[in-house]
């Protein structure tokens, strides 16, 4: 792939129930920027999205239970949670408390408050509002 280089070496590709949605939570959440988009030959559904956020990149898709088979990738909606936490490192320990703030207002819940741990960092935890948990981490002093 001759464009190889500009994309970062892991990539969370996330499934969701309602692309459209999706895209416009991270914006308003995460302060995303959606740098493409590709609908699904159905006008309806997202093929491809690529979203920048936190310095990071994810990409994001709608599901499609039609094409399901050996190595399918659904949404956590459809399976009855999250596999993985997609885990944000902060600059500083009131960044996280923001982060989860700002994700709340948007409609995230907060599963897991922000606090200080044992591992000297601030940290806490929202679940997105297609069943994707988001994990945000910063060191304390």
């Amino acid at each position: 792939m001759a464009d190889q280089d500009r994309h970062p070496k892991v990539e969370p590709h996330l499934c969701v129930a309602g692309g459209a949605e999706a895209l416009s939570f991270y914006r308003k959440a995460f302060g995303a920027k959606v740098v493409m988009t590709v609908p699904a030959q159905d006008g309806v559904r997202l093929l491809h999205a690529t979203v920048e956020l936190f310095g990071g990149q994810v990409l994001v898709h709608d599901e499609f239970p039609e094409a399901a088979g050996p190595g399918a990738v659904r949404a956590p909606t459809s399976t009855g949670g999250a596999s993985v936490a997609i885990n944000v490192n902060l600059p500083t320990a009131e960044d996280v408390d923001v982060a989860i703030a700002r994700a709340a207002g948007a409609g995230a819940v907060v599963v897991m408050p922000p606090e200080n741990t044992f591992w000297n960092a601030r940290y806490g935890r929202v679940q997105d509002p297609f069943g994707h948990v988001w994990a945000f981490n910063a060191p304390l002093g």
